[in-house]
Formats: structure tokens, sequence, C-alpha cells
């Protein structure tokens, strides 16, 4: 598993993780009020426990999560903000 520190501004920081799985790795990146993830997981399981999350699907690195446009989030990311369309990196700067 590879972490990686990214800096989002000038005070915020979140963790981006990469773990190597069979066909594809997961990737993903935790901010403080949620989290941006490939499509391995689940936003329906995000939307059930109430979490602020967002997908990037496509992707194999934490640049590509960063650089690629969200595909779909969750009610509760939603409401922070984070929309479709917006690069990873932009949905991160909320979520952190």
């Amino acid at each position: 598993m590879k972490t990686q520190d990214i800096r989002l501004g000038q005070n915020n920081v979140a963790t981006g993780y990469e773990i190597d799985l069979p066909g594809a790795p997961l990737v993903a990146a935790r901010g403080q009020k949620g989290f941006l993830m490939c499509g391995y997981l689940d936003l329906a399981t995000a939307d059930k426990l109430g979490v602020a999350a967002a997908v990037v699907r496509g992707v194999k690195s934490i640049d590509e999560l960063l650089e690629k446009p969200v595909a779909g989030v969750s009610v509760a990311a939603a409401r922070l903000g984070v929309a479709v369309g917006m690069t990873g990196r932009e949905a991160l700067e909320i979520l952190a």
C-alpha cells in the first residue's frame, strides 16, 4: 500500500491511498469531512452510512484521482457542495 500527503491550500492536508488489487488498484483520498474514491468503492454504501464521498472512475493513481472529473457524489457530499464534473482535487478541497 502506498500513502501520500496531499496539500490542499495553505493549511489543509488530505491523505491519499493506493492499494494494489487484482485487476486495478483501489485508490482513495481522505479529508476531515469525507473522502474521494475510485470506482472500486460504492456510493450507495456511503449514502447508507451518511458519509460524504465522491467517486472518480477509471483511475490508477492518486494523481489521476485528483485530475479526473467527479462522476458521482453521495447525498452528504452534495450538501457540502461537491458536484459531478468538478475535478477530484476540487472535490477533495471541500471534503478536507
